[in-house]
This record gives C-alpha cells, structure tokens and sequence, in this order.
C-alpha cells in the first residue's frame, strides 16, 4: 500500500487544458500543501491520501477532505452550445418590387435611393400611350353605358304607352347590359394601372407600403420598356430576420421554438436575444448548410440587411450523462475521472466524451447514472 503525505508540493500529471476559473483554484490548494508541507515533515506530516490496489484513500486528518467536492454525474442531457455564422436579411414579405404595369417614359421621380417613404406616397409619374388609350377605352365605354341606358329608357316608355312590342324592350335591354359590362371592365382597368392617378397626371407609381427604397433602376426621363422589370425596392425593416447557417451534422440539434442569442459585429456588446421562427426544408447545395432564421423587431432601423452576426443556441446533445469539466483528468492522451467507490474513498475511471462546452462534457462511456465523481481538487489525488 502506497501512503502519500506532501512535505513538498505534489507531484501533478500533464493537465487537461483548463480554463482560468477552474486553474487558480487547484493552484491555490497546491501552494498551501506546499507551505504547510515542511513544518509537517518527518513522522509528523500527515497522510494526505493511500494507494491500495487502485483504490485511492483519504484518511480523516488528511487536509484534502476540505477540498476535494464530490457531486453525483449529471443525468440528462448535456448542453451543447453551436456558434454559428448569421447575417442580417430584410423579411421577403416585406420587400416589395416597384413595376409599371405600362410602358412609357418617367417623367417624374420623386424619390431617392435611401429614401424612406410611406404607403401611397409618390415614387414616380410616367407619360404612357397605353394608359391613354385606356382612358379612351374608358370614355367610349362611359358613352356606350349612356346611349344603351336612354335607349332602355325610352323603349320600357313606349312598351307601357301600349306601342312597340317585347322584343324592342328586350333588346334594350341587351344593349344596356353590354354597355355596363364593358364601363366595368375599363373602369377596373384604369383603378389597376392608375390607382392614385387623375386624368392627365400619366402613369403614377406609389408606394404599397411603408419602408426605405433600398434599390432604385430608373431616373427621370427615362424610357421604361419592359413592364417585368422592377423599377426600384422598397423594404419594410421594421422587423428583420437573422438568418444562421447550420451545419449539416448539427441540423437535428436546431429546432423551431428554440432560444438564440445573437451578437452583431456592428454591435459587439449587445447580446440580442430571439427564438427560432423559421428553417429552411433543404440544405443549400454550396455551403452544405441549413438555413435557419430568428425574427427580430428593428426599431430605428439600426439592424441592417447584410450585416454580419453570430448567432448562438444551446442544443440539447444525445447523451445522457454529463459531468463539469473541473471533474476531467488528462494523462497523456487519456481522460479520466475520480469516482467514489465508498465515502472517502476514490478510484480512477477512463471515459470517453461526446459533445463539450465550458461548463460540462457528455460522457459516452465510463459512467452510469447515480456514479459520484469528484468535481473538484481531484487533481491533487494523482501520486
């Protein structure tokens, strides 16, 4: 049986990469065995802990007893946090792209790039020969309408006065239909080409909703020829998406619903904070990536499409058992792990890990639920 007492400062394995908080405190237990160990030498010093057979002992006048920390192992899922690249896009529903129904030529522009406008405002004016013949096609139809209705009128007036015959009021009565059916069509015609028009005014383009003209393809005097061809942009940003790339490995730890935290390069010190509101059905075939995107309200405008973001979320690993990563022991290329066989008693165990963040691993193999494991100074019980 080995027994270890420290007039001198332990001798420590390679250690596992740790992080600051979890460093200071196991330096801070060596440098007071270290102090206290040569006024404690020859047969006063005191046990700090045995070695029989694997099994690793800590008598009761051992000062490790006041810091070693023994918790049972996590059962449940580990947390595995994915960073991911996001970028800042305009919702799609609210990007709107300005046609003119017509050709014809801008004769005036009321707006510019940048601009922020407000539904049914003016964009633009256009001098068109089509929506001139349309006006015309109205004023005949106007016409036609009043023709047929007089000649209804008077043909009903005759029939009752006990002249003409049935047939005369019912052919009227035809033309008058016709007439209607045809003022309809043009009258809807012009409220689709020329809604905030009057006669005279031309072709007016306004806008369909309050945003910002973020793209703008004409100027004034310009020939507009193909009525496919947007004229300009206006997008609401009063709500923006936050669009994150994930991995194609990681797309079953992503889910609609789940909580994100995002951090804006523009921004690197406001944490934002979302939920997952829409995913897209199939990976993007270049990046091999699954779009996911977290809607935010943008007042004031100050998140802007095509800014860069990172976004982070807390997925659920597929393990079941996780310990803190204070309770991971490395030795050469092997992690390990004390647990507690009986109270005060320890024995070194190999594990294998899955997924890990700062705070806990998932551990694969090596523990069971209801293991005790120590999750802190366990580094002092290596001989």
């Amino acid at each position: 049986m080995a027994v270890f007492s420290y007039p001198f400062a332990p001798r420590l394995p390679a250690p596992r990469l740790l992080a600051p908080n979890l460093l200071a405190p196991c330096l801070g237990v060596v440098l007071l065995l270290t102090a206290c160990g040569p006024r404690d030498t020859g047969a006063g010093a005191p046990v700090m802990f045995t070695d029989e057979n694997g099994l690793l002992s800590v008598p009761p006048a051992s000062p490790l007893r006041s810091h070693l920390v023994v918790q049972p192992v996590g059962v449940g899922a580990a947390a595995q946090t994915l960073d991911l690249p996001a970028v800042v896009e305009a919702d799609p529903a609210r990007v709107a792209n300005i046609l003119a129904p017509l050709t014809g030529r801008v004769t005036a522009l009321k707006v510019a790039l940048g601009d922020h406008v407000k539904q049914g405002q003016v964009l633009a004016v256009l001098a068109s020969g089509d929506l001139a013949q349309a006006y015309a096609d109205d004023d005949k139809a106007r016409d036609a309408f009043d023709t047929a209705q007089a000649a209804l009128t008077r043909a009903r007036g005759v029939r009752q006065a006990g002249g003409g015959a049935d047939k005369d009021v019912e052919a009227a009565q035809s033309a008058f239909n016709q007439a209607e059916a045809e003022q309809t069509r043009t009258r809807a015609r012009l409220a689709a080409l020329n809604p905030a028009g009057s006669r005279g005014r031309g072709l007016v383009l306004t806008a369909p909703q309050s945003g910002v003209v973020t793209a703008l393809a004409i100027a004034s005097g310009a020939e507009v020829d193909d009525p496919t061809t947007p004229l300009m942009t206006v997008t609401n940003v009063d709500r923006v998406f936050v669009t994150a790339n994930v991995a194609e490995g990681d797309v079953d730890k992503v889910h609609l619903g789940e909580p994100a935290d995002i951090v804006l390069t523009a921004y690197p010190d406001q944490t934002l904070h979302g939920t997952i509101a829409q995913a897209n059905a199939l990976i993007e075939p270049d990046t091999r990536r699954r779009k996911v995107r977290i809607s935010l309200e943008n007042p004031g405008g100050r998140l802007m499409p095509n800014m860069y973001a990172s976004v982070r979320i807390a997925a659920p690993s597929a393990g079941g058992i996780s310990v803190p990563q204070s309770a991971l022991l490395m030795n050469n290329d092997a992690v390990s792990v004390l647990v507690e066989a009986r109270p005060w008693v320890f024995q070194r165990r190999a594990v294998r890990l899955g997924d890990e963040n700062e705070a806990s691993a998932q551990v694969l193999s090596g523990l069971a639920a209801g293991d005790r494991v120590v999750v802190k100074g366990g580094v002092l019980l290596y001989d």
